[in-house]
């Protein structure tokens, strides 16, 4: 960009010694005004650059926070009356609850590659515990942007998303790579640590170092907790403080969980691979096995909620809780005994319904905090990109929630579920529709279908696929089946 226009010699210059002294004092003037014009942008920058105590409101810290199998009603401000997460609680009570959130593929790795994507299965097309991302899908995730924006970028915990790390394009990378993590890891002293607890340590180690930065940053957590430990029978490992935790109550059961609504289960479930059914049997199967495990379940979930508070803490420590964003979600749901079953994989309420709290400390306080829209994993992504200040890519399909659910806009009314991980007999493979009063289900192996009215049938006890009376909502959701399936890819 030019500063100054060519000087023009005209017949009005009188003579070659005018001339010399015009072209000496135009160069000096150029030369001065360059100087001048340095300084002033030198100035400008530094001035202009946040300070590590002020930050910059309209580029906030973000942390993504995201627990492993946890049911929507797991949470004491879900209306749970048992289970004790009163920093949850009461950051969602300041923040934004969103009382119907859902994950698209109720399964950790399918779920995790769409929260980080924006997408659905079918377009990142991660459908197993081994794919890994494209390098096109990958730089187009939410860390790998906001690195792009200028962000500091970690990630602690379980990756969970194929076989290759991509740590190496990361600031900050304290993950379990390989699957799924134990619960009791080593420290550097050789000394047992809980997996929660060693996730808590390596937040303060991100805290320390990028907590005073000018730059903002992106830090995304993952808990193990509270997934059960894998093995026949699967168990969960607690730490030793919450043992006592919950010991003098009595867990009721599901009101989905009896003899009959497992017998209205479609037929092949009852095949003796079923991977539901032998897990429900080992973790779930006895009033024993179901207080304690349930009880468990529960202590782990306590372990984070402590985790939260101490995070909160540490950043109000540090002078910048005021301009951290904090997000917190499940990864799937999970069945407790429901429908006579223990894990996700299906479309039932239990598995496909997670927490979601989304935390900005700049909400105004009569801005309401109980979200009623329907919300997504694939929102995670677009929405942080959104908070901070980063274009959207137009291959994310889910919604940035300040804009839709926030502020009233108008939002889905139903969403294109799918799982095809493994098959028939262990997990069948299912795909549908979850709408806010009918929910749609094919088992696609076997072209069996359900069809629920959750307005008066909540706990999906009641397949109505086969009744008359639903004849024409039953079409209408094959068609909006097919239509949103067609969208996702």
């Amino acid at each position: 960009m030019r500063l100054y226009r060519p000087c023009v010699i005209t017949k009005n210059c009188e003579s070659m010694d005018n001339l010399r002294e015009d072209r000496l004092f135009f160069a000096f003037k150029l030369v001065a005004g360059l100087i001048f014009l340095l300084l002033i942008n030198v100035v400008g920058a530094v001035y202009a650059q946040p300070s590590s105590s002020e930050g910059n409101p309209d580029r906030p810290n973000i942390i993504f926070l995201l627990t492993d199998d946890h049911r929507a009603d797991a949470l004491g401000v879900m209306g749970n009356p048992i289970i004790q997460t009163p920093h949850l609680d009461a950051m969602a009570q300041a923040g934004y609850l969103f009382r119907n959130a859902y994950v698209t593929t109720s399964i950790c790795a399918v779920s995790r590659a769409s929260i980080l994507s924006g997408q659905y299965m079918s377009r990142h097309r991660i459908n197993d515990f081994s794919t890994d991302f494209t390098e096109s899908v990958l730089a187009n995730t939410y860390p790998m942007l906001l690195k792009q924006a200028g962000y500091h970028i970690g990630f602690v915990g379980k990756y969970g998303v194929g076989n290759q790390s991509p740590g190496d394009q990361f600031d900050f990378w304290s993950c379990w790579e390989q699957g799924q993590p134990p619960y009791w890891l080593k420290n550097g002293a050789g000394q047992d640590v809980h997996q929660t607890d060693s996730v808590e340590h390596d937040i303060m180690r991100f805290l320390d170092e990028y907590g005073t930065e000018d730059a903002p940053f992106c830090l995304s957590v993952s808990f193990k907790a509270p997934h059960e430990l894998d093995g026949d029978p699967p168990i969960y490992q607690i730490q030793e403080r919450f043992r006592s935790l919950y010991t003098d109550v009595n867990i009721p059961p599901q009101p989905n969980g009896g003899a009959d609504a497992w017998a209205g289960t479609p037929p092949f479930f009852h095949d003796d691979k079923s991977i539901a059914r032998k897990r429900w049997d080992g973790l779930l199967g006895s009033e024993e096995h179901y207080q304690t495990n349930v009880k468990n379940y529960y202590r782990l979930i306590t372990g984070v909620d402590e985790v939260v508070g101490k995070l909160r803490e540490k950043l109000s420590a540090l002078g910048i809780d005021d301009r951290t964003v904090i997000i917190f979600m499940g990864d799937n749901g999970f069945c407790l005994g429901n429908h006579g079953l223990e894990g996700k994989w299906f479309g039932y309420e239990e598995s496909v319904r997670v927490p979601l709290i989304v935390y900005d400390p700049r909400k105004p306080a009569s801005t309401p905090s109980d979200i009623q829209p329907m919300a997504l994993n694939i929102d995670v992504a677009p929405t942080i990109l959104a908070y901070a200040g980063v274009p959207i890519p137009a291959t994310m399909q889910g919604m940035d929630l300040r804009q839709t659910a926030l502020k009233g806009k108008p939002t889905r009314p139903a969403f294109f579920y799918e799982h095809t991980f493994m098959g028939s007999p262990g997990i069948p493979k299912v795909e549908g529709v979850v709408g806010k009063r009918y929910k749609y289900m094919i088992y696609t192996e076997h072209g069996y279908e359900e069809l629920f009215d959750l307005e008066h049938d909540p706990y999906e006890l009641s397949n109505v696929a086969e009744d008359e009376a639903y004849a024409q909502q039953l079409k209408q959701m094959r068609a909006r089946y097919a239509a949103l399936k067609q969208a996702a890819q």
